[in-house]
């Protein structure tokens, strides 16, 4: 009997860190930051296959471009991806934030859309446009139309563009700062509005075919994954940025945008 008891003791003994092992592993959560359309879309995408790596990601939008930086920098979310890299930078000059962009996502090229006319040309002199009222993106719509050569900005301005900067406008164009979020549904009001790709997909425009003008898809305009400064070096963010880099996640924006949105890595 006492050798029987000895063996059930030592067999529990055994039995016990098997059990141990055969625990699944507890995910490590995270919270990010987007806007609602193809950011969303794609971060629902990343999740699903972070998941498959341990990490459960919170997807979390916001509907303007203002909050997630400030989420981001009170430690309410743990990364954020909506923004391309001169906007982040305006955003932590102008605020202090203590943050930096780990890894590229994509790029949208900007486009100006009109209800009332087919071709830029065919805008009236003194007709109002309308861009948005964040500086890089308005600065990215005035950049575009530089490009063009509908207007002329002062040399060396780049990035940082704002109307004050337009020293040549043949047509006498009118610009009206409006939120970004907005512009869409401002468009009966104004000849023509420069639009982000997200917004113009939110409100049902097809940013390929629609646009009288589009941006090149080039220059510093690729959208970033930012996290805080102090959280850089973790391993979940090295899983986010590898999780967003795959091929997966190319083939599904390929499949899904057709063109709207380019995959930057």
């Amino acid at each position: 009997m006492k050798a029987l008891a000895l063996g059930l003791a030592l067999a529990a003994g055994l039995a016990a860190p098997l059990t141990l092992v055969a625990r699944p592993a507890v995910a490590e959560t995270i919270k990010v930051g987007v806007t609602p359309g193809p950011h969303a879309q794609i971060m629902e995408k990343v999740k699903a296959e972070a998941a498959k790596k341990g990490l459960d990601i919170k997807v979390i939008e916001f509907s303007d471009y203002v909050v997630p930086n400030a989420a981001l920098a009170a430690g309410d979310i743990e990364a954020n991806s909506f923004q391309h890299q001169p906007y982040l930078d305006n955003q932590i000059a102008d605020r202090g934030y203590k943050i930096i962009s780990v890894g590229t996502t994509v790029n949208f090229p900007i486009g100006v859309y009109s209800t009332k006319y087919k071709t830029f040309d065919d805008i009236p002199a003194g007709a109002s446009i309308g861009i948005p009222n964040d500086p890089t993106n308005g600065g990215r719509v005035l950049l575009l139309l530089a490009d063009k050569g509908i207007i002329k900005l002062k040399d060396g301005v780049g990035v940082k563009a704002s109307v004050v900067d337009v020293v040549g406008n043949p047509k006498k164009l009118k610009f009206v700062e409006i939120d970004a979020a907005q512009l869409p549904r401002s468009l009966p009001d104004l000849a023509a509005a420069g639009i982000n790709t997200n917004y113009a997909k939110e409100a049902g425009l097809d940013p390929v075919k629609d646009p009288i003008l589009r941006e090149e898809p080039k220059g510093p305009y690729v959208n970033v994954i930012a996290v805080r400064a102090q959280d850089k070096d973790k391993a979940w963010v090295k899983t986010l940025v590898e999780t967003y880099h795959a091929e997966a996640t190319r083939a599904f924006i390929q499949e899904t945008f057709k063109g709207a949105v380019l995959a930057s890595w």
